[in-house]
């Protein structure tokens, strides 16, 4: 009989680690579990051993001989299809070696053979794709690693794609909600460029010849002023627009930084509650779809907050995890946070008292799912007209500013 070697936690979260006979690895699972063990990992003895030896000889750094990511929805299709074979009774292996044959993208092309060569040689799937983290972020490896535990690996796997599916679906809606916008704003700028650079210093070129020392109105001093620091010091403005770049850039990348943007982004007019829902919806589907993956709640915790996308939100999930880890329930920490409105609150706290969280979790993110559909629609109706006016207020403002002087010049015309 196989000898397995795993690792487990108890009730009390204290870390078990030894060797059990069992047929298989989910007989190995169901005989711990009625000692009351949970498994985080597992595999057999002698290939384990040999999955050691091969990190050892180098191919640890194999991750990054891959090198580049994979997009969302290439991914997205992969795992629906892996879940597809496991499903239909087809070996974890034979599955793999079918997805490397007909993928076409390159990096998941060798990233399949790879995790192949992982499984060949004693490495749970979780283990090998956990060795190519540009491909599979925690969240996914994290499901993976649960779903081979249960014993449920194809269901997971669908929960997966789905999920991916779901967050591919808002994060387009977003970006063609926000597509026109910077459509209208880039083509804004670029017509006042053209203006303030080839229009507007001709009509200074009149009124200089015209006018004489004549005072010209404050707004045509100003568009003037504009021009002229436009046109004559053109690399001084590029350098400082670079400069403001990067300053930004550099913001991000500090913690205090990314939580100041990130707190503008929930708090900003117009744009503030579809990000604030697109985050509470984003935060309920993914702590939903690793609670009923089996994902122990401080470990599914922990990877909300790593893959929360919002600096603020992230802090709330953290105050959350210490508060559960504490022995709390997870409603009033959520609520102590003040990121999360009363309806989200009230239904987890339904969904503890029921014992039915990880749905209740579920319902919350269709809910927000909507909402952000409901809002996105609305901002394309209100974005159209306020950036027409936007684009007439500019144009017309430089157009009333070349205006007043020509009554002047017309005036001493006739005279």
């Amino acid at each position: 009989m196989p000898t397995f070697v795993y690792e487990a936690v108890d009730a009390k979260r204290k870390v078990t680690r030894g060797t059990i006979e069992a047929e298989t690895q989910n007989a190995a699972g169901a005989k711990l579990r009625e000692k009351g063990l949970f498994l985080t990992k597992i595999a057999e003895a002698t290939a384990r051993s040999k999955a050691t030896q091969r990190k050892a000889a180098g191919t640890k750094g194999k991750g990054f001989v891959l090198g580049g990511r994979v997009k969302a929805k290439q991914l997205m299709i992969v795992t629906r299809q892996l879940a597809t074979l496991i499903d239909a009774g087809l070996p974890l292996l034979r599955g793999l070696q079918v997805i490397q044959r007909q993928e076409r993208n390159p990096v998941l092309k060798r990233t399949m053979a790879s995790l192949a060569e992982s499984i060949q040689s004693g490495s749970t799937l979780a283990e090998a794709m956990g060795e190519h983290p540009k491909v599979f972020n925690r969240l996914y490896v994290n499901m993976v690693r649960a779903g081979e535990i249960g014993g449920v690996l194809d269901v997971v796997l669908t929960r997966l794609a789905e999920f991916m599916e779901k967050v591919q679906k808002i994060k387009s809606k977003v970006i063609s909600a926000m597509t026109y916008p910077v459509v209208v704003l880039f083509v804004a700028v670029l017509i006042l460029f053209f203006l303030l650079t080839q229009i507007v210093p001709k009509f200074a070129e009149i009124f200089e010849d015209l006018l004489d020392d004549a005072t010209l109105p404050g707004l045509t001093q100003f568009v003037m002023a504009a021009s002229e620091t436009l046109v004559r010091r053109l690399p001084l403005v590029i350098g400082v627009v670079i400069l403001l770049t990067l300053l930004l850039s550099g913001l991000k990348r500090t913690k205090s930084g990314r939580l100041a943007l990130d707190r503008f982004k929930l708090h900003m007019p117009i744009f503030g509650p579809l990000v604030s829902k697109t985050g509470i919806g984003r935060f309920s589907r993914t702590l939903g779809t690793l609670l009923s993956s089996g994902v122990p709640i401080l470990q599914a915790l922990n990877i909300v907050r790593d893959t929360a996308g919002n600096e603020v939100i992230a802090r709330g999930v953290n105050v959350v995890h210490n508060s559960v880890k504490e022995g709390e329930n997870i409603a009033p920490p959520i609520e102590a946070t003040g990121i999360f409105p009363p309806m989200v609150i009230s239904m987890v706290e339904v969904g503890e008292e029921t014992g039915r969280l990880p749905d209740m979790l579920m319902r919350i993110a269709d809910a927000y799912d909507e909402e952000v559909d409901n809002t996105v629609a609305a901002l394309s109706s209100i974005i159209e007209p306020i950036l027409i006016v936007f684009l007439a207020v500019i144009v017309g403002t430089i157009v009333v500013a070349l205006f007043l002087p020509m009554i002047e010049v017309m005036n001493r015309i006739q005279a």
